[in-house]
């Protein structure tokens, strides 16, 4: 049988395309990993990797081995770290990355309940407006919307993904009323750039009798942030469209208050993404079970529902 450690360095090699991505990723050194590997196909009579000076890349050998081993591997090592849990108590660094404004906002206030009740996990959280590779750089999980659900990766429903028109009341007071959505071609418009993409999106906007109309609202300024952009609107510097998460608070305060009140933008959902596996570790489990249960108890859901 080909030793666990040799086969783990094979498979986070293909996984980041390098002997040294593998090492900073196993805590070894490059040339470690690569006498490792060799050995393998030494053992494997098989070449697994054509090596160039820039990448790694899977021979058709390395990518059918890979198929067969990768799953197994993760399931190996999940069951290892659940045996190792503390008296039985999820344990570990617990990996996970979520925005950097709805995670303050919404999900750190959670820390001190989730540590008291799961006292051997040790938080590792990243704040990014950005889709991670969730298997290739060893997140246990993602918070967020938008993601593109690549092979081995699941997400679990946390609320929809809505984005609302909203201005402060001085702003609207001043000016004839918004009542359709053609009426909005003549208000100062506050855009959201995209932070992936660094364009201002097209948006359509969908009422309850899922009828549509295209969003068009006069240029003031763009922002790249949709808190950002409620602190412009509550100033009265326009209409700005953002996400539901971000206007709440701003309109629980009354500082903004909803445009086009029946009408929206659907986004898809704010969901929990982390790795399909039959046998998951501890630590992911427990964060998985946590967040839902405390969406499920602020009714978040119904919260960033423009509904």
């Amino acid at each position: 049988m080909e030793s666990f450690g040799s086969i783990e360095c094979f498979v986070r090699s293909a996984e980041g395309g390098s002997f040294a991505e593998a090492a900073r990723h196993l805590s070894l050194t490059p040339a470690a990993v690569g006498k490792s590997v060799a050995k393998l196909e030494v053992r494997l009579g098989v070449r697994l990797f054509q090596r160039s000076t820039r990448r790694l890349t899977l021979t058709e050998a390395g990518k059918l081995f890979l198929e067969e081993v990768s799953t197994s591997l993760i399931t190996i090592q999940n069951a290892v770290a659940n045996l190792a849990s503390a008296q039985g108590r999820p344990v570990g660094t617990l990996k996970v990355s979520m925005g950097t404004v709805f995670g303050n906002r919404y999900v750190v206030p959670l820390l001190g309940e989730f540590l008291q009740r799961f006292p051997d996990i040790s938080p590792d959280w990243h704040f990014d407006n950005r889709q991670v590779d969730l298997i290739g750089q060893g997140f246990d999980a993602a918070i967020g919307g938008g993601f593109e659900l690549p092979q081995g990766v699941v997400a679990r429903k946390l609320a929809p993904a809505h984005r609302v028109l909203v201005a402060s009341p001085a702003y609207l007071a001043q000016r004839l009323p918004v009542l359709v959505p053609e009426d909005l071609a003549r208000c100062n418009g506050i855009l959201i750039r995209s932070p992936q993409t660094g364009r201002i999106r097209s948006w359509q906007l969908t009422n309850r009798l899922r009828e549509q109309r295209p969003l068009v609202l006069k240029p003031r300024m763009t922002m790249s942030d949709s808190e950002a952009a409620c602190h412009a609107s509550a100033q009265g510097l326009g209409i700005s469209l953002v996400s539901m998460p971000m206007a709440v608070p701003f309109l629980d305060s009354g500082e903004l208050q909803r445009v086009l009140p029946d009408w929206y933008i659907d986004d898809g959902n704010i969901s929990l993404y982390y790795a399909e596996h039959k046998l998951l570790p501890g630590k992911t489990r427990a964060f998985i079970e946590f967040i839902i249960e405390q969406f499920a108890a602020q009714q978040l859901g119904q919260r960033f529902s423009a509904i």
